[in-house]
């Protein structure tokens, strides 16, 4: 089979970035993210952990170069460890990293082998360390079970970095503390401002924060330096004085969309091309209708839909888009 043409979307952004959602379920319930009441999908109509693997390699032959491992919670899905095997064989031959976004509730006892299976690096949500806090945000979250968690990642040699969306009269006083943790710990940290992603129980407007206002009070505080590390995501980062970086994920008071080098697969097999804007293209149906050839065709489809920028505002009558970012991957 001949070369596939590299994803070059109609804005002239290579992709060279994908995020899978490898289950939509959750152990936690964080109220800025799902409801507390969810319904999830029903089993059936998830891809096959081998339908994953065969469409992120595809990805892969066609120059995408970073693969992250998402959900709902990655963790809960049965197997996953087979699936990171798989893909971890593809590091450094195609592959220059795959990594994990996880809420470590099950870390503890997985770190090892995501590390034998080629993770190298997780990124951990994490919006509190204090025991209350995290129980209200999560709705019934231990903070002591993910502690260990990130303890045992460290000391498999797993690379952590904390993102924790900054929420108004929840965590927003505990972002200085956060920062020093982090860097106690030699994590890198980032913050992210809430999305309007999914209908949930609550009024976002109530919990925004802008983060020029949480950098502002940073800055006073702490000697942060530019730094122009990227890591292939929308990240805008400074130097700490412990030596970790402080990273900033803000759409909403500062667009990262110029530089978009990413696409979402979800766990049902569609792929979203931008997180705030419903457009997909449905991989399951086309792996499973015409293989490998029809993928790329469905691919190169998805490819001229990827719009310029997304459209979120956190002041908008409804979210931006229905689904909740458990479906479409963090």
């Amino acid at each position: 089979m001949a070369t596939p043409a590299p994803l070059i979307d109609r804005f002239g952004r290579a992709i060279t970035y994908l995020r899978v959602s490898v289950t939509d379920r959750c152990d936690l319930r964080c109220r800025y993210c799902m409801a507390e009441q969810m319904t999830f999908l029903p089993r059936r109509a998830l891809l096959a952990l081998e339908e994953i693997a065969i469409i992120s390699e595809r990805f892969i032959a066609r120059g995408v170069t970073k693969i992250r491992l998402s959900g709902g919670e990655p963790l809960v899905r049965r197997d996953v460890v087979e699936l990171v095997d798989r893909l971890g064989r593809h590091v450094g031959n195609g592959l220059d990293e795959l990594t994990m976004t996880t809420n470590a509730t099950r870390l503890a006892g997985l770190a090892p082998q995501l590390f034998d299976a080629g993770i190298r690096r997780i990124n951990v949500s994490l919006d509190s360390r204090d025991r209350d806090t995290f129980r209200f945000v999560t709705r019934h979250g231990d903070v002591d079970q993910v502690l260990g968690g990130i303890a045992a990642a460290k000391a498999a040699g797993i690379a952590v970095k904390i993102n924790m969306v900054a929420l108004a009269g929840l965590n927003e006083a505990e972002i200085p503390s956060m920062l020093e943790w982090c860097g106690e710990q030699g994590f890198d940290l980032s913050l992210i401002e809430t999305m309007p992603l999914g209908v949930i129980d609550e009024d976002r407007t109530d919990r925004f924060v802008p983060l020029t206002r949480v950098f502002d009070t940073l800055g006073a505080r702490y000697p942060l330096a530019r730094d122009d590390h990227r890591t292939g995501g929308p990240a805008r980062y400074w130097r700490t004085p412990w030596g970790t970086r402080l990273g900033l994920i803000s759409p909403l008071t500062a667009n990262f969309c110029e530089g978009c080098n990413r696409v979402r697969l979800t766990t049902e097999g569609k792929l979203y091309m931008c997180l705030g804007h419903e457009d997909q293209v449905d991989l399951k149906a086309a792996l499973r209708g015409g293989g490998v050839v029809a993928l790329d065709a469905a691919i190169d489809e998805a490819l001229a839909l990827k719009p310029e920028r997304h459209d979120f505002r956190i002041d908008a009558a409804a979210p931006a888009v229905t689904r909740h970012m458990s479906v479409t991957g963090g």
